[in-house]
């Protein structure tokens, strides 16, 4: 389907919640098309019953890998397993499934950011997806590390990598917003922007890293905590909250 750059801001939030094994981006003059196959398009179809539904050409099973493509982030290197890491680079190593996150998204790359200038502690990953931010966090040096998802697709999908990868994470499935949540230095959040603002009020942990939402979005900061940095990409944003002393 396609939108004005204005509408495509508020659409790629509800694209990535409903094709979270992944989607086309293309810009047409002042529009952008979004693209999604299979299942996924099927639940966008259902979401918005006005967009077009065209048939592909044979093999588009296969083009997703097209969209998967490695990214560098610092030290840190996410790709799928097709792809080889170079020598120099700390891989996290991530096979796209049914969970979100492949590290290519801006705001995954912004938590990994915010992740690069922090001292080592202990992490919760809440809302792990694949797995790839509780991965990159062992390799980075963090832990004890912690993912939960409420998603059975997901808590398999980041055990799974995380084996995959030799990384050590405790993987369990919760709801962050009903269930008890361990406690940590460091919280790390990329999802909804009103789920960051209901996990808001549950936090036993020195620091957050929070995103999932556009940069016209500003989560309030937790009570307690202040915010001490934003970081933007595209139309995404991230932020980093503090404990007040």
């Amino acid at each position: 389907m396609t939108a004005s750059r204005e509408d495509a801001e508020k659409l790629l939030g509800r694209f990535v919640e409903l094709a979270p094994e992944g989607f086309e981006e293309a810009e047409h003059a002042d529009e952008i098309e979004l693209a999604a196959y299979g299942e996924a398009a099927e639940r966008i179809l259902a979401a918005f019953p006005h967009a077009r539904s065209d048939e592909v050409e044979p093999g588009w099973e296969h083009r997703w890998r097209e969209f998967h493509r490695p990214v560098r982030v610092g030290p840190l290197w996410i790709g799928p397993p097709w792809e080889t890491p170079p020598a120099d680079a700390l891989a996290v190593v991530i096979d796209p499934g049914l969970a979100f996150g492949t590290g290519a998204h801006p705001t995954t790359r912004l938590c990994l950011e915010l992740m690069l200038e922090l001292p080592r502690g202990s992490v919760l990953d809440v809302g792990c997806g694949s797995g790839v931010l509780a991965i990159a966090a062992v390799r980075l040096g963090f832990g004890p590390v912690t993912a939960l998802d409420v998603s059975p697709a997901a808590v398999e999908a980041t055990a799974a990598n995380a084996a995959a990868n030799g990384a050590v994470v405790d993987v369990r499935q919760a709801d962050a917003l009903a269930d008890p949540l361990p406690a940590a230095e460091f919280v790390l959040a990329n999802i909804a922007h009103d789920a960051v603002v209901a996990l808001g009020e549950r936090l036993d942990a020195g620091h957050a890293i929070t995103s999932g939402y556009l940069v016209t979005d500003a989560p309030p900061a937790p009570p307690g905590f202040a915010r001490s940095d934003r970081r933007e990409l595209d139309c995404w944003a991230a932020d980093l909250f503090d404990r007040r002393a």
